[in-house]
């Protein structure tokens, strides 16, 4: 397949351009431009499809990277942690919103089931180059902080456990996230920083000094920043003003309106330029109806897009991509800034820098927006 889209204003790698378009053949970009140059493009080699980007979303449409989601559990009524075809049903969800490729995360288990999950997660990587590995958001949180995983099933990271999940993920699994304070954590950054695994601070009771050790050791993600966290305190900074003071971190952002309100991000955005990365988090019902389901072992109540456990713990987000983008947008945060949040931010945090750009060579994930941001039309690059 080949095509040419044109008449678009272009949101990539920091940059804001008018009248562009894109030539894509065999699922990567082949030529850029701007104006009316593609006509000469198509007349030296002829394609199968010639889009006009303003016909399909109006004179402003805009188009941007796919959206890489590093961090969410589920959509359209499916749960990651229950296969593959589950994990199909919520990647059509979230594809649908912008998401072109994702990391699937996986909330606390025992590890004996973690291991089998991860496992399967892996053989679905090799088949499907848009579902990037796993996200092990548990066993190894604090109590304290646990959040919407059951704290019967947390566990210190103790060295085979670490080691018999990354052993099961076969080099697939992309991030693990750890409390740093918990006993044998430092050593486990390590080991899951050597297994080129990205080793994530949450869920955590830690000081900014021990976030500080952790990030040294080599963590270089902070977890849904602000959440299941010890908040910033003028006198206490905690992980968020270690990891924002810290070049190496990227830290995680849910802009759902709930989590966050829309003051902090626009105030992480600006503590972290070019660091933030817009995730998820979203469990099963995002795209789908309020109700009852279950989280990992949880139960699960939805009422107006809001996911919370029976004693009113936010367990995960209804959200999709490209509402984060216009939530980020509306907190303002520039366009520019809140897309390499969904598309470059997050595919560096997981050391994949051949995704989330629309550079000539790169797949062609793209996502076309009208000026609302509301999305149009997506295509991934089969790479």
């Amino acid at each position: 397949m080949s095509l040419v889209l044109h008449s678009v204003r272009l949101v990539d790698d920091g940059r804001d351009a008018a009248d562009t378009w894109l030539l894509v053949r065999g699922g990567r970009v082949a030529a850029r431009g701007t104006g009316t140059s593609w006509r000469d493009a198509v007349a030296a080699h002829p394609v199968d499809e010639v889009i006009d980007g303003a016909a399909v979303a109006g004179v402003d449409a805009i188009v941007v990277p796919g959206f890489i989601d590093i961090h969410g559990h589920g959509g359209g009524g499916a749960a990651y942690d229950d296969g593959a075809e589950a994990i199909r049903v919520a990647r059509e969800l979230h594809r649908a919103h912008g998401t072109t490729r994702a990391v699937v995360s996986l909330v606390t288990a025992p590890v004996d089931e973690l291991a089998r999950r991860v496992a399967a997660i892996a053989d679905l990587a090799e088949a499907d180059a848009t579902v990037l590995g796993s996200h092990l958001e548990g066993p190894f949180l604090d109590p304290g902080h646990h959040g919407a995983h059951d704290p019967a099933l947390l566990v210190t990271p103790a060295s085979d456990a670490v080691a018999r999940l990354l052993e099961a993920g076969r080099g697939t699994v992309r991030q693990v996230t750890i409390a740093p304070e918990l006993p044998g954590a430092i050593a486990a950054i390590e080991r899951i920083v050597g297994a080129r695994a990205a080793a994530a601070v949450g869920h955590t009771d830690a000081d900014a000094a021990t976030a500080r050790r952790a990030f040294d050791a080599g963590a270089t993600i902070l977890t849904h920043a602000f959440n299941a966290m010890p908040g910033l305190h003028h006198r206490a900074p905690g992980p968020i003003g270690a990891a924002t003071g810290d070049p190496r971190v990227t830290l995680e952002v849910i802009a759902d309106g709930v989590h966050l309100a829309p003051e902090i991000v626009r105030i992480a955005f600006a503590a972290a330029p070019g660091r933030v990365a817009l995730v998820t988090d979203a469990m099963a019902a995002a795209g789908a109806a309020d109700g009852d389901y279950v989280l990992g072992a949880l139960a699960v109540r939805v009422e107006r897009t809001v996911a919370r456990l029976a004693d009113g713990t936010i367990a995960g987000s209804t959200l999709t991509q490209d509402a984060a983008l216009r939530t980020a947008v509306s907190a303002g945060v520039p366009l520019v800034d809140a897309v390499a949040a969904l598309t470059s931010v997050p595919a560096r945090a997981i050391a994949r820098p051949d995704l989330g750009s629309l550079a000539v060579g790169h797949p062609a994930d793209i996502v076309l927006l009208d000026a609302g941001l509301a999305v149009r039309r997506v295509w991934t690059g089969r790479v």
